[in-house]
């Protein structure tokens, strides 16, 4: 997801993507424990949206904008 189309969505909406992609790696984490991972570039790809989205909130956070 882009900064973007995060920026728009609320607090909430945020925060529960973000448990969504958190889980998401977490299923991906196990099953490259087992051996069978198909795209590892999902890894690079999960761990920068979640980080986008806690710089979305924490910028919020520090400027006082509710969302």
């Amino acid at each position: 997801m882009k900064i973007k189309e995060l920026s728009n969505l609320t607090d909430d909406e945020l925060i529960s993507k973000e448990k969504q992609f958190k889980k998401e790696l977490f299923l991906l984490e196990s099953s490259r424990q087992m051996g069978r991972v198909e795209k590892s570039a999902n890894f690079r790809q999960l761990r920068r949206d979640i980080a986008r989205i806690l710089t979305v909130l924490n910028e919020r956070k520090v400027n006082g904008k509710k969302g």
